[in-house]
């Protein structure tokens, strides 16, 4: 299959995103891969966000621009409105977010690792980032994680941002297939867990493809400062993952029948791991094999069970 007919769909949901809208289009546009849909989601947009992708809208010489409404009811569910829509049809899907830069190649590398793959089996690419202040000075990278992506490591970690990730159609269509049955908690990290939990392959690429813009009005920031530790710290103290776990959890519940088999055993461990008393719950959780990408946070991880916050 030529480049030219390999169709990538770009899923972008905007809200109120005016500020740096342009140049996230500048990037898509000079995108290395020649053929590329962009499927917009304006989430209720009161900033002239409409304004800019219908300018763009004339001058998309890629693809097609579609803009549609989204359901106005958080940036999950507006994902999940473009995961589940059946006009959408590509070859591959990559997530977007509507303040950040690309990398020219950000398609065209994760279009390389899965032409290397078979089609039919469910494919995700994901990849650090850069990370850039408002203004878009360069500030540093996001953690270089070390060990293999896993639904193991997906129960308890987000590997990667969703303005880093591809999948293939059969990706999608699993995609689609799990969250027309439930909402999450957040598209990127319930992409990990669905495709993971199928049996899928990931690659999480080293190299930082997306330049993300830390700023104010940010829904979800970057994890690498010490204020961003100590905020999960926070989070986890207050039982915030326990309640995102749960959301997980009832997912996954939900869609038992896409699960493979040594995927199911590990979910059954690790929910048996979250009750009963303190050594049966560290003894179940060793014995699932559930990892953080880290020490410290798989150690946090243990802690968590201890305190009952996850």
């Amino acid at each position: 299959m030529s480049r030219q007919d390999q169709r990538v769909a770009v899923l972008l949901g905007t809200k109120d995103g005016a500020a740096f809208l342009d140049e996230q289009f500048a990037s898509l546009a000079a995108q290395s891969h020649p053929v590329v849909d962009l499927w917009v989601s304006d989430d209720g947009s009161t900033d002239g966000t409409s304004a800019i992708i219908g300018a763009w809208q004339s001058r998309w010489s890629k693809g097609r621009l579609t803009l549609s409404n989204g359901p106005r009811q958080g940036f999950a569910a507006n994902f999940r409105a473009m995961i589940i829509d059946p006009r959408i049809e590509a070859d591959y899907y990559a997530f977007c977010d509507q303040d950040d830069i690309w990398e020219p190649d950000r398609l065209e590398s994760a279009i390389a690792w899965m032409q290397g793959h078979d089609a039919g089996t469910p494919l995700l690419f994901c990849s650090r980032t850069a990370t850039m202040s408002e203004t878009g000075a360069a500030q540093g990278y996001s953690p270089l994680f070390q060990h293999p992506p896993a639904f193991r490591n997906a129960l308890v970690q987000s590997i990667a941002g969703g303005n880093t990730m591809m999948i293939n159609r059969a990706a999608r269509k699993l995609l689609a297939k799990a969250s027309a049955r439930t909402e999450f908690v957040s598209h990127d990290w319930w992409t990990y867990l669905i495709v993971t939990a199928a049996g899928g392959i990931v690659r999480y690429d080293p190299r930082p493809l997306v330049r993300y813009r830390q700023h104010e009005a940010n829904l979800v920031g970057a994890n690498v400062s010490w204020k961003a530790r100590l905020s999960r710290l926070g989070r986890l103290f207050r039982g915030e993952f326990a309640v995102w776990t749960d959301h997980n959890l009832s997912g996954l519940a939900v869609n038992r029948d896409i699960l493979s088999r040594d995927a199911a055993a590990c979910l059954g461990l690790f929910i048996r791991a979250r009750k009963g008393g303190i050594l049966r719950r560290l003894r179940l959780l060793r014995k699932s094999g559930v990892y953080r990408q880290t020490l410290t946070g798989t150690l946090g991880l243990y802690l968590a069970f201890i305190w009952r916050r996850i």
